[in-house]
């Protein structure tokens, strides 16, 4: 089994993982990381979204040797109890949870969405392709970035107030 070295929410970390073996599981159940959450297994619902070197991942889509010395961040790395992360703020802020589970994924969406519409990166709604111009995240860009996040509790209108909060701290 191969060697896996990876940094986790700043920590150095190693593992032997199958080759077979999806990031996910690396990290839930050989490292003990239970932030992101296994909930379809398939890339569909967003419970796993991690951010994989500065991006966001799907970790369950993810075959951890592929990323052997990369930085994984999860919604435990992005603050402390004490000082969270402004993007968890404003989910607490607004009750952007109910149940949580999709909680952590949705937040590491949002971190990395901001991030992509600060670089200039578009969806495919974003009306001006010229990369100068910037990105607007209105309501529609928004629910378009975080399409691929669901949340079976339909706290959707918390989880869209969060991330208005979130676009104004910006």
């Amino acid at each position: 089994m191969p060697l896996l070295r990876l940094t986790v929410d700043g920590s150095p970390r190693e593992v032997d993982v199958d080759t077979r073996t999806s990031l996910l599981d690396a990290l839930r159940e050989r490292l003990e990381v239970t932030a992101p959450k296994k909930g379809c297994d398939h890339g569909q619902c967003g419970s796993c979204t991690v951010l994989l070197d500065g991006r966001r991942s799907l970790a369950c889509l993810a075959l951890a040797v592929a990323h052997d010395g990369a930085e994984v961040v999860t919604a435990a790395g992005l603050g402390t109890g004490d000082e969270p992360h402004p993007v968890q703020q404003a989910f607490l802020d607004h009750d952007g949870y109910q149940c949580g589970y999709c909680t952590p994924g949705q937040v590491c969406s949002v971190v990395g969405m901001l991030e992509e519409a600060a670089q200039g990166h578009p969806s495919h709604v974003t009306a001006d392709l010229d990369p100068d111009a910037g990105v607007d995240l209105d309501d529609t860009e928004v629910r378009e970035r975080m399409s691929g996040n669901l949340c079976r509790c339909g706290a959707y209108a918390g989880i869209l107030d969060a991330v208005r909060q979130s676009v104004g701290a910006r």
